[in-house]
């Protein structure tokens, strides 16, 4: 006899029922993509709650009210506020990583061409939708757990940059540690425009930002 099965008697005759469990829907939705779609609403919640009312008033009663969630719903796929802050943190870094690699791998006529668009690719992550830009730059600032993430996120930044230096200049690259020292530099500068940008703190535009940025690559990249 199936496990998922159980035998029931009846007049003169007994038949398997089947006990296979199943997953209740509701609206078209299984369990797991009701979970998936509560998640995704507290994420983009946070998001917004985070860069309009800045760390000290995104609480999780008010991501949770802006998702027009229950709290029992935010334990379900994070443990804390700032574990949501640092997924959030963290998708952005990756949307500007892959993005810029990409622009990176790109055919272009002149090493200058690769870099704009790898710079290009940074600085829109950050500016198209500038809550990202609030949220990964300023705001993991005042949260304690993620200042030492976010250093070690501009290092990782920074030792791409190097690397990318190599990769364009080969041996015409400043070796180490020079390189690294020029991607700390380049990285660290590129990251406080944007947020004085974010901050309205100048007058510029983002293309403005990308044609500075891309100039000082050319320029401190190499020998």
């Amino acid at each position: 006899m199936s496990d998922n099965c159980s035998l029931r008697h009846t007049e003169g005759f007994c038949q398997y029922l089947d006990m296979t469990p199943t997953t209740r829907r509701y609206a078209g939705m299984s369990a797991d993509d009701r979970a998936a779609d509560r998640r995704s609403r507290l994420l983009e919640a946070a998001l917004e709650v985070f860069a309009s009312a800045g760390a000290s008033g995104a609480t999780m009663t008010s991501i949770c009210a802006r998702a027009n969630l229950t709290e029992r719903y935010f334990y379900e796929s994070f443990s804390s506020r700032d574990e949501l802050l640092r997924h959030i943190v963290d998708s952005v870094s990756d949307d500007i990583r892959n993005a810029a690699l990409e622009a990176l791998r790109s055919p272009a006529d002149t090493v200058e061409s690769r870099v704009r668009a790898a710079i290009t690719a940074f600085v829109t992550v950050l500016t198209d939708d500038p809550r990202k830009g609030r949220v990964a730059m300023i705001e993991s600032l005042a949260v304690d757990s993620l200042r030492r993430h976010r250093r070690e996120s501009l290092r990782q930044f920074a030792r791409l940059v190097a690397d990318q230096a190599h990769e364009l200049y080969g041996d015409d690259a400043w070796p180490e540690p020079q390189a690294e020292i020029n991607g700390l530099l380049f990285t660290g500068g590129l990251a406080e425009l944007v947020v004085a940008w974010l901050n309205d703190e100048l007058d510029v535009t983002p293309r403005q930002i990308i044609e500075s940025a891309t100039h000082q690559f050319i320029s401190t990249a190499h020998r």
